[in-house]
């Protein structure tokens, strides 16, 4: 009998060992300490994002990384050291810190509520012992009493015992705590908000000079970043066309960006006059103007006398906007007879654009980012570009690899300068034309759900800073005891330094006539040394 009833008692036992030690875990995790650890551990979890590139931000990068370390970069693979803010261990981390802040504020936002609604704690019996007491010399109106109170918004309670004492319990500065919560809380909305657009942002860069228009896809930005849970298809179709672009300057610096732009939906077809810190929105999501630079137009004749006229983007060095960039001629010098490129005969040219050349000065850079007098500085490279090996090289530079290697031969030893309407010649026969200057603007689209809810974060963080740094919690009780006496007293919950002067401007309030005692001063050091 007793050995059929023994598991039977004991499963009541192990199931009270669990929830025993599930509570204590649970007290455990969502305690202060805990949070403050686990949000230290997501700082130091998020220093490998830091150190290595990101596949999200620069897939580029990470490549680059792979052929640098080609032992080091697959082992760091395995530990998601190049999806950093995906990986497992670092999501693992942030769960608990927002499981911790959440098991944290709840169960202080229930006592919160309860003190709120609560009566003011009673004085007690003797009034003499806390930090501020003093005894009226006059009588004290309790009708004035609770209207003083009651005018300087403190929170009273008034009890009546029966042996005729009447006590006024007033309570201040539950703000205090009210800040508190809302910092915390704060804290959970940023958690929430950068999660969010973490899992369903997206964004993309795309310098577009005028008169040019792009879609909105992947392959027709310059750089791009999707968010865990977006993909290509999610993105919603538009196409934009800078009409025109104007930039204002005054004293060598940029004042006002204007663009001039038509986007196009499956819905409507509009203008819109984009600048900074107005952005376009097309079907939830925005496009920024965040920035702009110039376009060179360029004509090479080859040696046959074919043509090819580009437009290409040039990138700015300084605020002065002298810029930087290459033309790339992969398919020059075609050779009629042959029906064939030449062989090693493709054209590379170095560029620095300056705006406003000042050719009585010995400097090749300029100081004014207008287009008063631009030039082109060029130097030329004849051979092997290296666009044919497929790997991904950038379009404002000549392949260094290449010139190092020999298979680019630099062409003049001098920088060439040219203005608009000027040529270069090279030895071969062949030409480049500096035809003249566009503008471009570079355009940001980004969706990022995520952005609302850390600004309602933001928001309550300064909401709940200040009442919980500026604010003090105190108490205040006034008693007329049966033998006429009248006592007040005063208690500061927070290290509060004005408590005496507080309660002494309340005490002349409530009964005219009292005079507080005189302010001891702090005795000195040789004083207290020659007491007797």
């Amino acid at each position: 009998m007793t050995a059929t009833l023994a598991p039977e008692r004991r499963k009541p036992k192990a199931a009270k060992r669990l929830r025993s030690f599930t509570r204590r875990w649970w007290h455990q995790l969502t305690s202060m300490r805990t949070a403050l650890l686990l949000l230290l551990a997501l700082a130091l979890a998020a220093i490998p994002g830091s150190t290595f590139p990101q596949r999200s931000i620069s897939a580029v990068e990470v490549a680059d990384y792979y052929t640098q370390n080609p032992d080091l970069a697959p082992w760091l693979d395995r530990l998601w050291a190049f999806d950093v803010y995906t990986s497992p261990w670092f999501s693992a981390i942030y769960l608990l810190l927002m499981v911790s802040l959440v098991g944290c504020i709840i169960p202080r936002l229930g006592v919160h509520w309860k003190a709120l609604r609560a009566k003011v704690p009673d004085a007690p019996k003797r009034m003499s012992i806390l930090p501020y007491h003093r005894e009226l010399d006059t009588d004290a109106n309790q009708t004035m009493a609770r209207a003083v109170l009651k005018q300087r918004r403190w929170r009273t309670t008034v009890r009546e015992a029966e042996d005729g004492t009447v006590t006024i319990a007033a309570e201040k500065g539950q703000l205090r705590e009210t800040g508190n919560l809302l910092f915390h809380t704060s804290i959970i909305f940023m958690l929430v908000g950068v999660a969010v657009g973490s899992l369903m942002s997206w964004y993309g860069n795309r310098i577009l000079s005028e008169d040019k228009a792009y879609c909105n896809n992947l392959q027709q930005y310059d750089e791009y970043g999707l968010g865990a849970w977006v993909d290509e298809t999610s993105l919603p179709q538009f196409c934009l066309t800078l009409n025109s672009f104007d930039a204002q300057f005054t004293n060598g610096g940029p004042t006002a960006y204007d663009a001039d732009v038509t986007y196009d939906t499956p819905d409507e077809t509009g203008d819109y006059d984009l600048r900074v810190n107005y952005p376009l929105n097309v079907d939830g999501t925005n496009v920024f103007l965040i920035g702009h630079g110039y376009t060179a137009v360029v004509t090479y004749t080859d040696r046959y006398g074919q043509t090819q006229t580009l437009h290409q983007e040039l990138l700015a060095m300084d605020a002065a906007m002298n810029s930087e960039g290459a033309f790339k001629f992969p398919d020059a010098n075609y050779n009629p007879e042959t029906g064939a490129v030449d062989e090693n005969a493709e054209v590379g040219f170095d560029a620095i654009l300056v705006p406003t050349y000042d050719d009585s000065t010995a400097m090749l850079l300029g100081t004014d980012p207008e287009l008063n007098n631009p030039v082109l500085a060029l130097t030329a490279y004849t051979g092997d570009l290296g666009l044919a090996d497929g790997r991904p090289e950038s379009v404002y530079a000549v392949n260094e690899t290449q010139i190092a290697s020999g298979n680019l031969e630099q062409v003049n030893d001098d920088v060439e300068v040219i203005g608009v309407g000027d040529s270069f010649d090279l030895p071969d026969g062949s030409s480049l034309s500096f035809d003249g200057v566009e503008q471009y603007a570079v355009l940001q689209v980004r969706h990022d759900p995520g952005g609302p809810i850390v600004l309602a974060g933001a928001i309550l963080l300064l909401g709940g800073l200040l009442p919980a740094l500026a604010v003090r919690r105190r108490r205040y009780w006034i008693r007329w005891n049966p033998d006429g006496t009248v006592e007040t007293a005063g208690l500061n919950r927070n290290d509060y330094d004005g408590l005496d002067e507080e309660c002494d401007e309340l005490t002349a309030a409530i009964a005219p006539g009292h005079e507080p005692p005189p302010q001891r001063k702090p005795e000195s050091d040789d004083s207290i040394g020659s007491q007797p």
